[in-house]
């Protein structure tokens, strides 16, 4: 089964704290998901390889360290895990982004895709997956599918925030995918929206409903 890490900083329960509240505008909500996300690319980013490397300081010379040569591709499910790709550029400037779009079918609760357009190396990158809601983890396991069939060999998922259902699902279908969580909440309602969640994060993010 994959691994669930819950990232339990304070400063990303903090902030999380402020995104679920309804009270919190559009320009705010934008801002928060931009830090947690952020705040989030430390932990996702933590088991990266380093290699030594001699620099020359003002005083003397120095063996230091540098991330070894690490291809990361970040890929947010469209259109809500847009909200985070700038928060994990902001620390990795150099990964690079595609995009996958999926909705969800109103009546089967589904995912249906409508867009795919990746870095042409996805095979060569580790690849991280970004969607705010992980709720009935169709939407993140279709996507992890799409990358597997088109050569990705390594691929973690972030979320804000999860259903323990969208979890299951991920890590049933996807045992090998680890999984990177601000918070799991307690269940899915009728229309498969996590309680108590945030609502829907598209439109919070871009202030449409």
């Amino acid at each position: 089964m994959s691994k669930l890490y819950i990232l339990d900083h304070p400063l990303i329960q903090h902030k999380l704290t402020y995104i679920r509240d309804k009270r919190t505008g559009t320009k705010e909500f934008r801002e928060l998901v931009d830090e947690v996300a952020t705040l989030m690319a430390y932990e996702i980013t933590r088991d990266m390889p380093l290699e030594e490397v001699t620099v020359e300081t003002p005083v003397a010379e120095a063996t230091c360290q540098v991330i070894a040569g690490k291809k990361l591709g970040l890929v947010p499910i469209l259109r809500a895990g847009l909200g985070m790709v700038e928060g994990i550029l902001k620390l990795i400037p150099t990964a690079k982004v595609g995009h996958i779009g999926l909705y969800r079918d109103p009546e089967t609760h589904e995912p249906v895709e409508y867009y795919c357009k990746l870095p042409s190396d996805i095979e060569e990158r580790e690849l991280i997956v970004i969607d705010p809601m992980l709720a009935t983890g169709g939407s993140a396991a279709a996507a992890i599918q799409l990358l597997k069939e088109k050569g990705a060999r390594n691929i973690k998922l972030m979320c804000l925030i999860a259903a323990n259902e969208g979890v299951s699902r991920v890590q049933s279908e996807h045992p090998d995918i680890p999984i990177y969580i601000g918070a799991v909440d307690e269940h899915l309602n009728e229309k498969r929206y996590i309680v108590p969640g945030l609502g829907d994060a598209g439109d919070r993010l871009f202030g449409t409903k």
